[in-house]
């Protein structure tokens, strides 16, 4: 079973160390190969902790694609992640907020790694406008779903489903939250490239929300076709959101972008392997929570990111995946003793 859901992910593993320690070790021989294998290591295994929670909320969506779109997630879906993602997608964000080419900047990223961090530092502003706010969205359409029957924090949930019956609640609250983060916690000269930063994210969650709503889940031609294309792209939306974070965080471990790249992939590869493996394993149903927890650590990180647009705040990468690690293991805590209490309940009923 690990071999069948992980075997693609320990083979990419495996071919982005070799090519990390050949890399090293033409830069600086053996003692520059194994340090690069050491940081691409570390970094695989901060993309890991910092995306668990996006690999359950995929497998929320993942589970109603066909065979056919899971194995498109997985190998079309590490491409786009890894290449599209996490080196083409910064270097275009650069590119817009710098004022440079794009080729320009490619140069830059693969030849002075340095300049190339210093121009996605200053970009973080709007990088953290766009993610925060798409994924507030993620968080708030999960939580204030007047439909979700059920509950983790029962009463602060029915609350807000209660709201979530105003239609665009959730639109309107991540307006309001982006014009008063952008107002009172972004410097002037950098509160027009924030708002517009957000409000793309926002229209990009309800331009995709919209297209789904198009398909019938209950049909399965469409599933197969332009609903599984339309879940397909909103995946690698929420990815994008997910990665943009870790790669400048990936920055405060080492700029070389070759390494940046080779880890994160290997992070990107094994939350893939592991959004399968949680479809396959039935897991979201056997842990009635875990939802719920994925979604809580979405609205963390959504917070940390809109609070990364003030540059004096800078929370450590290490507690931002603490924090969604925390909501995980609470939410299978929670889920593992509900279950012992219904089955306690069920043999305890007379027959």
């Amino acid at each position: 079973m690990i071999q069948r859901e992980f075997g693609f992910a320990f083979g990419v593993t495996i071919v982005a160390l070799i090519l990390t320690f050949w890399y090293g070790f033409n830069t600086g021989g053996l003692a520059v190969a194994l340090n690069f294998l050491v940081i691409a290591v570390v970094l695989g295994v901060m993309e890991v902790s910092l995306s668990f929670d996006n690999a359950v909320v995929n497998a929320s969506v993942l589970k109603n694609m066909t065979e056919k779109w899971q194995r498109r997630f997985l190998i079309w879906g590490i491409l786009i992640a890894v290449v599209g993602m996490r080196l083409v997608f910064p270097i275009a964000i650069v590119a817009i907020t710098a004022g440079l080419g794009f080729g320009e900047v490619a140069s830059l990223a693969l030849n002075d790694s340095a300049k190339y961090g210093e121009y996605l530092e200053k970009a973080e502003v709007v990088i953290s406008a766009f993610g925060g706010i798409f994924l507030l969205m993620v968080a708030l359409n999960y939580l204030m779903d007047p439909e979700k029957d059920e509950h983790w924090l029962a009463g602060f949930e029915r609350r807000l489903a209660g709201l979530g019956k105003l239609d665009t609640i959730q639109a309107l609250i991540a307006g309001v939250v982006l014009l008063s983060i952008t107002h009172f916690f972004v410097a002037p000269a950098e509160q027009l490239a924030a708002v517009t930063a957000g409000m793309v994210g926002l229209l990009v969650y309800l331009a995709m929300n919209a297209i789904g709503g198009l398909f019938d889940p209950n049909d399965m031609a469409a599933k197969a076709g332009a609903a599984g294309l339309t879940a397909f792209l909103y995946l690698e939306v929420l990815d994008a959101s997910f990665s943009l974070d870790g790669v400048i965080g990936a920055f405060a471990v080492t700029k070389e972008i070759v390494i940046i790249s080779a880890g994160l992939a290997i992070g990107a590869v094994f939350v893939r392997s592991l959004t399968l493996f949680l479809v396959h394993q039935g897991t979201l149903a056997q842990y009635r929570f875990l939802e719920h927890g994925a979604h809580y650590g979405i609205l963390a990180l959504a917070i940390i990111m809109l609070s990364s647009t003030n540059r004096n705040v800078h929370i450590p990468e290490l507690v931002t995946g603490l924090i969604g690690v925390a909501f995980i293991g609470a939410s299978i805590w929670s889920s593992v003793r509900a279950n012992k209490r219904e089955l306690a309940e069920g043999k305890s009923q007379p027959n």
